[in-house]
């Protein structure tokens, strides 16, 4: 692809992301769940005409995949990449308007799924947790590696690191958190530690949003595992490091 072409390509790919409508419905789709036409025109907010013919369009730019089974027919992102796009717009969009006054229900801001992995600020706070102690160990390819220590710890809720190594997509890397405008952890080994959460009913995901609930079981757990003290209500979330007692709280 030539160097007009590659322009041409982001112009008609910005235009489509562009009509709020349309935002509505990939946003809807962040936490990789597959939903109906039906489902998304009342997501959007349009009839289902245009709901057809919007997503006619992100299809047309390879934004949506369809999947049918039967006589069903359903919609997904296309891929990770799609996601972690428009979680990184979601950040320009806020930088750009420091006035506005985000509408984002608190438990969403607090815990999220960003496709396939954890978002908002339990994510935040555990991946910077993970730095703080040694187990993630940052690279010169914006990526992470695991130190003996940490991958101790990811073996020890389960998780098959030599086994995610060889999959076909980045290990752990950084991912800009929206809400947080930090990164939380992204990658195979991100995804695995949301499985595990899930698993392990330390969070529950919401049938119908992007939203993650935290457990009491998973307040405890996560205090084990990670040293993260975390509220009862999903409205903050305070980090106490043990050694120098050493107190910081998010909203």
């Amino acid at each position: 692809m030539n160097a007009e072409q590659h322009d041409i390509g982001v112009s008609q790919v910005a235009a489509a992301i562009a009509e709020p409508a349309r935002t509505k419905i990939l946003c809807s789709l962040m936490d990789g769940h597959a939903r109906t036409s039906t489902e998304l025109a009342a997501i959007a907010e349009v009839s289902a005409s245009t709901a057809s013919a919007h997503l006619a369009k992100l299809k047309e730019q390879a934004l949506v995949r369809l999947h049918v089974q039967g006589r069903h027919r359903y919609y997904s992102l296309a891929d990770k990449r799609v996601a972690q796009a428009l979680e990184a717009l979601m950040v320009i969009g806020q930088n750009s308007a420091p006035a506005y006054n985000s509408r984002t229900p608190d438990r969403l801001q607090f815990a999220r799924t960003c496709y396939d992995h954890m978002a908002g600020t339990l994510a935040v706070l555990l991946h910077d947790r993970m730095l703080e102690k040694g187990w993630l160990l940052e690279t010169d390819e914006q990526a992470y590696r695991l130190s003996d220590s940490g991958e101790a710890l990811f073996e020890g809720l389960g998780i098959e690191v030599k086994d995610l190594s060889t999959l076909r997509r980045r290990f752990a890397c950084p991912c800009l958190d929206w809400s947080m405008r930090r990164p939380h952890l992204g990658g195979s080994l991100g995804a695995a530690l949301l499985q595990s959460a899930i698993k392990r009913k330390w969070v529950t995901q919401d049938l119908d949003s992007r939203a993650l609930t935290l457990t009491a079981a998973g307040r405890k757990a996560f205090g084990v595992q990670f040293d993260v003290v975390l509220p009862s209500s999903n409205g903050s979330a305070m980090l106490i490091d043990k050694k120098h007692q050493d107190i910081s709280v998010s909203h």
